[in-house]
């Protein structure tokens, strides 16, 4: 449920691989865009825009807003992060912890109640989407379904 929170050696590992794999596809994990995205996976539950900004001023004092949304942009295009459009906040792939980050279709399991966030990545779902989008003659660019609900550990303190 949501992001557990990684152990610091785990965080600079993912850092790691984020950056090699973005540099493996032209891109630059610049200092600034791995902060983010170590702020991301730090984070506990889904992070807002301007949560990060907040906390990066920490750092650097002259964190602007757009500097924080160009570095998201980058994230979310690397398939780093995931925004979660139902709460306007962003989480760490799970995919990019295993892998080293990739755009992929990924279906999101939101918490109404505790906006905890669990990622599926099932292919079927994917499959799905895209054979129903091409029927229409439509070519998605990105595909993330976002689920609302309850999750297990809220449903099981709403039946006690």
């Amino acid at each position: 449920m949501g992001n557990p929170r990684m152990a610091r050696s785990d965080i600079a590992t993912t850092l790691d691989r984020a950056e090699a794999a973005c540099a493996a596809r032209g891109a630059n994990l610049t200092e600034l865009r791995r902060a983010v995205l170590g702020l991301i996976l730090e984070a506990r539950q889904p992070v807002g825009a301007y949560a990060l900004l907040d906390r990066l001023k920490q750092s650097r004092a002259g964190a602007a807003p757009p500097t924080v949304y160009r570095a998201l942009d980058f994230l979310v295009e690397q398939g780093l992060v995931h925004k979660v459009e139902r709460l306007n906040a962003f989480v760490a792939c799970g995919a990019a912890h295993d892998h080293e980050g990739h755009a992929h279709p990924a279906q999101l399991l939101v918490c109404s109640t505790c906006h905890a966030v669990t990622e599926l990545d099932d292919h079927a779902v994917a499959h799905a989407i895209a054979k129903a989008a091409s029927a229409a003659g439509f070519r998605p660019a990105r595909a993330t379904v976002e689920v609302e609900g309850t999750c297990a550990r809220c449903a099981k303190r709403q039946m006690a």
